[in-house]
């Protein structure tokens, strides 16, 4: 059975495009023709372009959030197949175009439009096809467009707002050290020159900078290459699932750290959590399939045996209580919506004051971060100052009568 990508005109002279299986051309055409669909162009499939369809082309985050909030519109005003339709043809980005044209034409073939997204998986994450699913079962599936689509833009403005924070402090971490590295290595030396033949023990200072300025002058390439080379093999050792286990272990340990960590993982557990609950999903499906979005191996494990708790009766307060690494506050609300019967609108609560809670600490440690960068090269050149002064004021003082 071969693979062909079709295009192709309906009774009422309409575009439609997609994938067909069939054993022949003939025998494709001869399907689509039972379809009442008139095939204007058939081409069959090489072995590497299903790749390039799931892989290459892909929906970016921002496309994937565009394009959700805009099939929520649509689908609940227009039936599904004309609302694809509509968005794959003010669809610009090629890639996007590609992924969309794809969905549409399984959509036309009869599928359902969550095993129409699977088959641009790369695009649409297990979590997003499941919550489609839910929505076609349950027959709501704009209103879990909705909620998808708000998820989604709440994910890529809180990314977004750490991004902007991050910016400033990064670009003054790195003029601070290219500031720093051209002094020692362009500055120092030359002066230093000056201090060779006075036939004066130097101060100890000055002994200290002016051998860090050599090996930086001399080696500065060498020195770069070993960063490199230890970066590319932490970034290996931490390939090892165990390893990179111990080491996210590690960072949530971390004082500051570790609870701003802690915190984003748990704001989109419980957000996620919520539209599940709300879309009546199974909770154990719901966790296993939020595991892939979890970045930090501990805290994956440790959710992974929720599911597992809760696969075998308990309650999902209990496992929680049991995980032991969300925070308290998400877990006495857990409990008291479970208790209450209103356990998705408290999860969702539980997410927003999470989120607070990450946004205040974010904004108190950039901003002790800026100073501390300042600080910290204002520190570096007066240490660099103070080395050439020494050695100038010794000798004054030897001149003096």
């Amino acid at each position: 059975m071969a693979e062909f990508r079709y295009e192709a005109l309906d009774i009422e002279g309409k575009s439609r495009a997609g994938r067909i299986s069939a054993p022949s051309p003939e025998a494709a055409r001869a399907e689509l023709l039972d379809k009442r669909l008139f095939a204007t162009r058939l081409d069959p499939l090489t072995a590497a372009e299903p790749v390039l369809a799931g892989g290459g082309a892909r929906l970016k985050p921002a496309a994937l959030s565009l394009f959700t909030r805009q099939l929520a519109t649509l689908a609940a005003v227009t039936p599904l197949e004309e609302a694809l339709r509509t968005i794959v043809r003010q669809t610009e980005a090629p890639k996007a175009r590609v992924v969309l044209t794809t969905v549409h034409g399984a959509v036309v073939e009869g599928r359902r439009l969550s095993d129409a997204m699977a088959l641009e998986g790369a695009s649409f994450p297990p979590l997003y096809r499941a919550m489609i699913a839910a929505g076609e079962g349950a027959g709501t599936l704009p209103q879990i467009l909705e909620r998808l689509a708000a998820l989604l833009d709440r994910q890529a403005e809180l990314k977004g707002r750490v991004q902007a924070a991050l910016a400033y402090p990064a670009a003054l971490a790195a003029v601070a050290t290219l500031a720093v590295a051209a002094l020692m290595i362009f500055v120092v030396p030359r002066i230093a020159e000056q201090f060779v033949d006075i036939g004066q023990t130097l101060p100890l200072l000055t002994r200290i900078v002016m051998a860090i300025s050599g090996v930086l002058a001399a080696g500065w390439w060498a020195i770069l290459l070993i960063l490199a080379g230890g970066a590319l093999i932490a970034h290996r050792a931490l390939q090892d699932e165990a390893l990179r286990r111990r080491f996210d272990a590690w960072l949530l340990a971390l004082p500051l750290v570790g609870r701003l960590l802690r915190d984003w993982q748990a704001a989109r557990l419980a957000r996620t959590l919520a539209m599940m609950v709300a879309s009546r999903l199974p909770l154990v499906d719901g966790l296993k399939l939020t595991l892939p979005t979890i970045g930090n191996r501990e805290v994956r494990a440790r959710v992974a045996r929720m599911a597992d708790d809760i696969s075998e009766g308990a309650s999902l307060t209990s496992a929680m209580r049991r995980a032991a690494i969300l925070p308290p506050l998400l877990v006495a609300m857990a409990a008291g919506g479970e208790s209450a019967g209103r356990l998705d609108v408290m999860l969702e609560k539980g997410a927003e004051a999470l989120e607070r809670e990450y946004d205040a600490l974010t904004r108190s440690a950039l901003a002790l971060l800026e100073p501390a960068i300042i600080l910290a090269m204002g520190g570096a050149v007066a240490v660099i100052v103070l080395s050439i002064l020494l050695p100038i004021l010794q000798l004054e003082s030897l001149a003096q009568p």
